[in-house]
């Protein structure tokens, strides 16, 4: 499946200022990787006469083609080579195989597809997350240690009960969701599927209503439904250095001024363990979660442009 078979995504554009749209020579190429039996859909702006490569991760609220839009397009325009990915569960990719997806997969899929990269050149790798993203590109770097830096909207343990408590939907969920999603895989029902937007706080997406209206109903991004074994690994998972023994490359942390899901304090939580490798916090004036905003936006691209640059 291709991202040109369905319009989901342009509707979700349209609420963009108009330099984000993608038409035309903007659009990003469509690939497919294959990773075991799963067919993972990537958006890409190749250049080979790049002097670096940016990878895009998206949260569980939003699909490898929304980041092409916010951040993709703009970095490639700068001459950067930027591919985004399509974890399983999400956007085009196709999931081909007879297990239940965790969210430990998604970590060893950005460790594997790095590795695919540096084994085509050897220019240097950032990556980028956005929500659920931001944690994951940490993860990733903690797994791999070939990254120049990673950038993230939010970083969330959610090993930590207070980023339960403040971004899921209720304080039923905040405190026996885990529980709960740890007794259905325990019972055999690790396959049944929950909408991410009766758990979390999915109505806090974006702070554009009509914007948010779409997104929801998208299946490929915020209206999916991922697996309980998912949900349980996500809320669980441990990583292979602990933040106080990081020391793989700097992280710049993008938070939007008014994301009504994860505030800055939640990202501090865990940021301020890190000690041995230097840590950038840049707020994003008047943006959303997933920010729509024009000045946000363009903080966004200068922000993580600035870092890119030096480092």
């Amino acid at each position: 499946m291709y991202y040109s078979e369905q319009k989901n995504w342009e509707k979700i554009m349209s609420y963009l200022p108009e330099k984000y749209h993608l038409n035309g020579k903007d659009l990003p190429g469509e690939e497919y990787w294959q990773w075991h039996s799963n067919i993972v859909h990537l958006d890409t702006f190749r250049n080979p006469e790049a002097s670096a490569k940016i990878i895009l991760f998206h949260g569980v609220g939003t699909n490898g083609r929304q980041m092409s839009t916010i951040i993709g397009k703009p970095l490639a325009l700068d001459g950067y080579e930027i591919v985004a990915l399509d974890m399983p569960l999400y956007g085009m990719t196709e999931i081909r195989q007879s297990t239940t997806v965790t969210y430990d997969e998604w970590v060893q899929l950005g460790n594997d597809y790095i590795d695919y990269e540096l084994s085509r050149d050897s220019r240097p790798i950032f990556l980028y997350g956005l929500s659920a993203g931001g944690m994951e590109t940490y993860h990733i770097a903690c797994k791999n240690k070939r990254v120049h830096g990673i950038i993230g909207m939010t970083f969330l343990d959610q090993r930590n009960q207070q980023v339960r408590n403040e971004t899921t939907n209720n304080a039923f969920w905040g405190h026996l969701g885990t529980s709960l999603a740890c007794l259905s895989v325990k019972l055999g029902f690790g396959r049944m599927r929950m909408k991410m937007s009766i758990c979390s706080k999915m109505s806090a997406l974006c702070n554009d209503e009509q914007c948010l209206k779409e997104m929801l109903s998208d299946k490929t991004s915020a209206g999916n439904s991922v697996p309980m074994k998912f949900i349980y690994s996500y809320m669980t998972y441990k990583p292979e250095i602990e933040p106080e023994d990081f020391n793989v490359c700097p992280i710049l942390l993008t938070q939007p001024e008014k994301d009504n899901w994860t505030p800055l304090h939640l990202s501090q939580l865990f940021l301020e363990k890190i000690k041995n490798v230097p840590v950038t916090i840049k707020v994003l004036n008047n943006g959303s979660h997933y920010p729509v905003e024009a000045q946000a936006l363009e903080q966004l691209h200068e922000y993580v442009l600035d870092f890119v640059v030096n480092n």
